[in-house]
């Protein structure tokens, strides 16, 4: 059963106008403000229970697609479904069930907590909010979320700058699971840790999986990562989706030429015995993302083809989707 759709989901943004833009405005020759494509008809489903990774380069448009996933922002086109129904924004006081099913854990725990309020509202407030718990006993149900958390109850009073960072990022999973989701969205959840941090958190998000039946959306630019925790695997280019597969595909039979190339960067312990091979070129810009196949201009397989099309996912094994010409 799929949990989560996104149908042909799209997110633009236009920039803001300069000055010279302005004055043609007021002139009345203005030109239509420049628009960043961000995430580019993308459709995944997310089965319950499942672990799906979604990885790619910096700016490829992973972040965009999380919220999206989540609620916090809204498409400019297509759907997000959970459960059969559209995933709205939420604004102001209204309050929806769908907000708490959902659940998303930033990337930065810095700045997601917020530094006025104690460890005790930052993880209780929003239950309290969708009545999942009353007054009295708020602050049982904070010391227990914190518990599983792995984070001792008797800080709950203190401020978000007296932890350190894989603290605050077990504040930030309290705050979560406070809210009894299904779904969590974790965004680039442990990159900002140091590496005896990250197992920690990674381990807690397996075991909680393990305890509550967790569905996650992971995005990681860490392949290892994504690799130790998900069953399946997205890559995405440029705003597009590029390669879907079970992770045991994606790291022994990758088929799309972008994710060949992420796998022959990703650090194992022989990777000192190959030569680093960086992949050729710059990342095209969102604001003028080129025709065709939008990997073409880096690509060395490209064919005439790649340039004019733009290629659609193919199913080439089992559960197995790439979005490349040369499966042609």
């Amino acid at each position: 059963m799929s949990l989560l759709q996104l149908r042909n989901i799209s997110k633009r943004f236009a920039t803001a106008p300069t000055l010279v833009q302005r004055v043609g405005a007021a002139l009345g020759r203005a030109r239509p403000p420049a628009t960043v494509h961000a995430v580019s008809d993308v459709s995944l489903e997310i089965a319950q229970g499942e672990v799906l990774g979604l990885v790619g380069e910096s700016g490829c448009g992973k972040s965009t697609l999380a919220r999206m996933a989540a609620g916090i922002q809204l498409a400019s086109s297509g759907q997000a479904l959970y459960r059969g129904q559209p995933v709205a924004v939420q604004r102001g006081t209204r309050v929806h069930k769908s907000t708490r099913q959902v659940q998303m854990i930033f990337q930065d725990p810095y700045a997601s907590l917020n530094p006025r309020h104690r460890v005790e509202r930052i993880v209780g407030e929003g239950a309290f909010v969708h009545g999942l718990i009353d007054k009295p006993g708020l602050r049982d149900y904070v010391c227990d979320c914190m518990l599983r958390a792995g984070i001792d109850p008797a800080y709950r009073l203190r401020y978000p700058h007296q932890f350190s960072g894989g603290q605050r990022q077990r504040i930030g999973v309290a705050r979560a699971l406070a809210m009894q989701p299904e779904f969590l969205v974790c965004d680039e959840a442990v990159a900002a840790l140091d590496v005896s941090i990250q197992a920690q958190v990674l381990n807690l998000f397996m075991q909680l999986r393990q305890d509550f039946s967790l569905t996650y959306l992971f995005v990681s630019h860490d392949l290892g990562v994504v690799r130790h925790l998900s069953d399946r695997v997205a890559v995405m280019y440029l705003g597009r989706l590029v390669e879907l597969a079970p992770a045991e595909d994606i790291f022994a039979r990758a088929n799309h030429p972008y994710t060949r190339a992420l796998l022959d960067n990703m650090l194992t312990l022989d990777a000192r015995r190959r030569r680093f091979r960086a992949i050729q070129g710059e990342i095209p810009s969102p604001l003028d993302p080129p025709s065709g196949c939008a990997f073409h201009p880096r690509c060395p397989h490209a064919l005439p083809r790649c340039k004019q099309e733009t290629p659609q996912p193919q199913r080439i094994a089992p559960g197995h989707f790439s979005a490349c010409h040369l499966n042609g």
